[in-house]
Formats: C-alpha cells, structure tokens, sequence
C-alpha cells in the first residue's frame, strides 16, 4: 500500500521523493540536527541522504518497518520537516516516533503539528496502542514539541542512548491510544 497524504491545516504529511534529496542533504548538516540527532552522520554526505531517502523512508515503507513524512506547507508546498514513526516489529502494538525542522521552519510549531497529526493518523491502526518518544537529556526543544504533543514524560533513562559513540542518558515519553469513550 502506498504512503498516504495527510492532510492537516496549514501543513501536509506526505511521503519523501528522490527529488528531496538535496533538501535532507542540506538539512542534515544544520548545527542543531549534528548535535541531537546521533544517527545523522558527521560529517553528512550525499549519500547519506540518499540512503535516508531510499532505504529508511521509501524502502522501509514497503517492508512495513517504517512510516515516514515529509512535513511541507499546504499553502506553498514548502519542506519543512520530516515525522516518522520506527513500526517495531519486534514489540507488537508499539511505535517510536522521531522528527525533526527545517532551521526555516523552526519556533512556528510545525514539528508539534506534525507530532500531532501523526499520532492521529497511527491510532487509526487497530493494532496500535503505544507511540513512544526519546531523546538526549538535555534536548528541550524535542522535549517541549512531545509535551504539546500530549506525551508524558514518564522517566530518565540512565545511559540509554548511543550518541556519537558514548552512551548518554535519554528522556523517554509515550502517548496512547485515546480511549473510545
């Protein structure tokens, strides 16, 4: 089954191109995605994203491992962003979520918009009950977008994350699926 589009007020959900390439090539190399994202590679390439494009959104896709957006402007069709959920075969009824923003895009909400219209999306999954999120202690941006999001931050994980070799302490959150009440 093909990517959906999603639909939600001033942004839109869709799913990456090879002509997006560039555009995460560039990205990924902002000071801000270096320093919180450990599995964007410093220094980051072409193919890098190449490899982000093909394998971990397009082909990931297909193989039901990974759900993954292109955040862009529903006036303009702009990129701002990217939300995706990791489907964890290996833990039914659970996903992890990631995001990130354009540099452009930052302080105007569109990673919580995202956050929150993926969620909505996911929990129209039957099996689905848990979305999770984790980050560096210490990433208040990420932090603050979960928490409009309507995630709990639950806990700090002591030395839970590899970050560029070293293990770091993670804040880890979840959301569940609403109650049908």
């Amino acid at each position: 089954m093909p990517p959906p589009v999603i639909e939600a007020g001033p942004i839109v959900l869709r799913p990456f191109a090879e002509d997006d390439i560039g555009w995460v090539c560039e990205v990924s190399q902002d000071p801000a995605v270096q320093r919180n994202l450990s599995e964007v590679f410093a220094p980051y390439r072409r193919e890098h994203a190449e490899f982000f494009v093909r394998q971990m959104t397009l082909a990931a896709w297909d193989e039901g491992r990974r759900a993954e957006f292109l955040v862009a402007s529903a006036a303009d069709g702009a990129r701002l962003g990217r939300v995706g959920l990791d489907l964890r075969p290996y833990e039914p009824g659970a996903a992890e979520i990631g995001y990130w923003t354009d540099p452009r895009a930052r302080g105007r909400g569109v990673a919580t918009a995202a956050v929150r219209a993926l969620c909505r999306w996911a929990f129209t999954a039957p099996d689905l009950a848990l979305i999770e999120w984790r980050c560096e202690v210490g990433n208040l941006a990420s932090r603050r977008v979960a928490e409009k999001a309507g995630f709990l931050i639950e806990a700090t994980l002591r030395r839970r994350l590899l970050h560029r070799g070293h293990r770091v302490d993670a804040w880890v959150g979840s959301l569940l699926r609403p109650d049908p009440s």
